[in-house]
């Protein structure tokens, strides 16, 4: 069965790439436009991974992170941020929130994606 991962990302833009790269790699993959979206979207279906950005409107990553953390369906899914926001402090607060990996898009690469998914699913 192919791994589904969910994607919250509100730049259509970055979240067509990153699907046409997960795609590619054998994922099935949903796009939800922002925090609130993914919750919901993780409320209705398992997702074996979830990706999100940390800006966008009504919840941001950090509040997603946290509340799927929570979740005993979600609290051993792998969890990747992927932003720009670049401080150790955003860092530390993704990874506190309970991110498995978090990575810059200024650093982003799709072979650096895949790597850190086939390190945290397998």
């Amino acid at each position: 069965k192919r791994k589904t991962i969910l994607l919250a990302e509100d730049s259509l833009s970055t979240a067509m790439l990153e699907k046409n790269i997960l795609e590619s790699a054998g994922f099935s993959v949903v796009i939800a436009r922002d925090g609130r979206e993914a919750l919901d979207r993780a409320a209705q279906e398992k997702f074996d991974l979830v990706i999100t950005d940390i800006l966008m409107p009504r919840m941001d990553g950090f509040e997603l992170t946290e509340r799927l953390k929570k979740d005993k369906i979600y609290n051993d899914v792998p969890l990747i941020i992927v932003t720009t926001r670049e401080s150790d402090a955003d860092r530390r607060r993704g990874m506190e929130a309970g991110a498995d990996s978090y990575i810059l898009k200024s650093e982003f690469t799709s072979e650096g994606l895949l790597e850190t998914i086939e390190r945290l699913v397998g």
